[in-house]
């Protein structure tokens, strides 16, 4: 299933219907949806833009790291002595590096959840709006349904409480069902 963007919203038409939704509402709500839309569309960018600017530092460390490691390599061959000194400076170096790294990457595994958190949050705001706007329009439908049904009952009371001036008996024509039936997913 393709993911609806905002272009879609702003480009999809709906048709014409007797005693349909408010054209002018339809679409002020489409515009809001859009404009939400672009709203995350732009947060994911800018926190995916984030993402990639920490993956490049974390290469830059390894980077450094592997730096670390050609100099130990040349130290060795320099001499004993300042290859055991280098070792020392070396794996203080490293660990350094390390515990720094682990750091860096434990601030942004926290940075990673938090924005997935957020993002969980926005799913079940989107899902609580839809479940609400599903009942809204239910209820609307319902009202509609019940407003139908007083309207032709109130013919049929009018009917027979008239008069019967003329010695024909009335008939009353048959009503056709105008309305159309909205299914909400």
């Amino acid at each position: 299933m393709e993911k609806i963007t905002p272009v879609d919203i702003q480009h999809k038409s709906f048709k014409k219907a007797l005693q349909g939704y408010e054209r002018a509402d339809v679409d002020k709500f489409l515009d809001e949806i859009i404009e939400t839309l672009e709203d995350e569309a732009q947060q994911r960018a800018a926190l995916e833009a984030e993402i990639a600017d920490l993956k490049e530092r974390v290469s830059h460390f390894k980077a450094i790291e592997e730096s670390l490691q050609n100099t130990l390599v040349l130290a060795q061959r320099t001499a004993d002595e300042v290859k055991a000194s280098a070792h020392k400076e070396a794996d203080l170096i490293r660990e350094q590096a390390r515990l720094a790294n682990e750091r860096e990457i434990a601030g942004y595994s926290n940075t990673i959840s938090d924005v997935r958190r957020e993002q969980q949050r926005a799913v079940e705001a989107t899902e609580k709006a839809k479940s609400e706007l599903r009942s809204l329009l239910m209820t609307h439908l319902a009202l509609l349904e019940r407003a139908e049904g007083t309207a032709n009952n109130g013919e049929m009371v009018q009917a027979a409480a008239a008069p019967a001036e003329n010695s024909a008996p009335v008939e009353s024509s048959p009503k056709h069902d105008d309305t159309k039936r909205i299914t909400v997913y």
